[in-house]
């Protein structure tokens, strides 16, 4: 392979079209979607596909809340509605289910106050959640339809149920994308090495292995690894572009309808998943010792979760989960070409959102690189976060 780079690289043509760093989420729907538009793709992945935040357990695809409407809610509204469409090709494609399914979600509403916003926020939601022929409801209601989801306690002023938010399985959608990419003749996907440095006026990566390798264009899709892969290419800025957030999640075995809606109450989730398995989490830990390992921030969180939902009361804990997630400066994804470097682009910093933007994130890059104009929010893009970053 690195004969075959070098061999490209002093002929002075590129070895691959597209580089892709990253085998989560954002670097697969990137890669994915490049390799359908005929571009030659290699993908990169310094672990393995979904050692890091993408390969969680939660899975859940929750819109912002209607209310003082933006276009970058808008943008999250049309790629929830989008992403069903998107999944159902992949799963034909590949014969792999990805645990998708629109199953809404639960919110509860423990004081009066809080039923009162509820109900300016339904009120909004009949104008900006429709999307053609589909609107989706967002209704308060007084009592939860199924008994103990969420518990009494926890709805006292009633709860919310809406009919927008979805899930799915995180790892069943990375395999059925990787599946995807592997089946088409101008990928390859590189397990076991990363992108130690980036040359972009050569248009060279050196790789962690000590070879070389010559593209077109690069996208750094590598979670938390992208902010440091990013620092030396300028310009100088006063704070880091991005940190990584920890956060802790289990799965427990139980015996509910997999067509529950998502619970989410302050921070906690509660998301069924198929085959009797339910998702719990999650943290926001800035300050830890360990990036990787469970412990009583997690404990406490299922407990919470037990008395939240009484089906769980006894439910075993079948496996715990701990990983980083990318947080842009800006707080929102940061995506699309760099300031300075018109052949490095940028899919990170999603935290919480990758799973239900990537697919319209790697359009509109993709677009973006073609020579075409990077269609996101003005907050989403890479100077936008430079800025808040402040420039020394």
């Amino acid at each position: 392979m690195a004969d075959a780079d070098n061999r490209a690289k002093a002929a002075g043509q590129p070895a691959v079209d597209l580089l892709v760093a990253g085998g989560g989420v954002m670097g697969l729907w990137t890669a994915l979607r490049a390799a359908r538009e005929g571009l030659s793709v290699r993908l990169l992945e310094r672990s393995r596909i979904g050692a890091g935040a993408s390969g969680g357990l939660l899975g859940a695809l929750m819109p912002h809340l209607p209310d003082r409407w933006n276009a970058k809610k808008a943008f999250q509204f049309d790629a929830l509605v989008s992403l069903e469409e998107e999944v159902a090709v992949l799963e034909d494609e590949t014969g792999l289910s990805t645990g998708y399914r629109r199953a809404g979600r639960h919110i509860p509403l423990a004081r009066p106050h809080n039923r009162a916003i509820a109900l300016g926020h339904a009120r909004d939601a009949l104008s900006v959640w429709n999307a053609g022929e589909h609107a989706f409801a967002f209704e308060v209601l007084d009592a939860a339809p199924v008994a103990g989801w969420p518990s009494e306690e926890a709805t006292e002023c009633g709860l919310v149920r809406e009919q927008l938010s979805a899930r799915l399985a995180p790892r069943a959608l990375l395999a059925a994308l990787r599946a995807a990419l592997a089946r088409l003749p101008n990928a390859t996907i590189v397990e076991g090495t990363g992108i130690a440095a980036l040359d972009p006026a050569a248009a060279v990566a050196r790789l962690d292995d000590g070879s070389s390798l010559a593209f077109g264009n690069c996208v750094l899709a590598a979670g938390v690894e992208t902010f440091a892969l990013v620092a030396p290419l300028g310009p100088p800025l006063a704070r880091p572009s991005g940190m990584g957030v920890k956060g802790q999640a289990a799965l427990l075995r139980a015996s509910i309808d997999p067509a529950l809606p998502v619970i989410f109450a302050d921070g906690l989730y509660i998301v069924p998943h198929e085959a009797g398995f339910v998702a719990v989490g999650s943290t926001s830990e800035t300050d830890f010792a360990d990036a990787t390992g469970t412990d009583g921030l997690l404990d406490a969180l299922v407990e919470r979760a037990r008395r939240m939902a009484p089906a769980l009361a006894d439910a075993p804990v079948v496996e715990r989960w701990a990983g980083l997630r990318p947080k842009a400066i800006g707080r929102e994804p940061m995506v699309g070409r760099h300031p300075e470097h018109a052949n490095i682009s940028l899919m990170t910093g999603g935290f919480k959102v990758s799973f239900g933007l990537a697919h319209e994130l790697a359009r509109a890059v993709l677009d973006e690189i073609k020579g075409g104009t990077l269609d996101v929010p003005p907050s989403f893009t890479v100077p936008a976060h430079f800025e808040e970053a402040g420039r020394v």
